[in-house]
């Protein structure tokens, strides 16, 4: 169950210079509150648009139970499920692409920002 209560979108700059896109969502997946954060950047000889978020360990149930809560948000809202991985320090990492950057497109909270940073970014 996903309920989603706020979101928006902002621009950052990211170490290397590049201008991010930040999703952020606050939303109540399976009775749990908690405010999720997905970056999107630009990667590749494609400039592909690749979106990051990590699972929190402090987070209720620990990185696993977060992991799959971000994954069932992520998939609630785009159609699609992210890509997770487990790195080698523990952290467990979701990966979104175009796809899901199509679905975060379609909310009203998000459309602006998206387009604009699209535009930014492209080459």
């Amino acid at each position: 169950m996903v309920k989603v209560i706020d979101g928006g979108a902002e621009f950052d700059v990211g170490r290397s210079g590049k201008k991010l896109l930040r999703i952020r969502i606050t939303a109540e997946v399976d009775g749990v509150k908690g405010e999720y954060t997905i970056t999107y950047g630009r990667s590749g000889a494609s400039n592909a648009a690749v979106g990051f978020a990590v699972a929190r360990a402090g987070a209720p149930g620990g990185r696993r139970a977060d992991a799959e809560r971000l994954s069932a948000l992520i998939e609630a809202l785009t159609g699609r499920r992210p890509g997770v991985y487990r790195t080698r320090d523990g952290k467990i990492e979701m990966m979104c692409y175009g796809e899901h950057l199509e679905g975060f497109r379609r909310y009203v909270e998000l459309t602006d920002a998206i387009e604009k940073w699209l535009r930014e970014t492209r080459r």
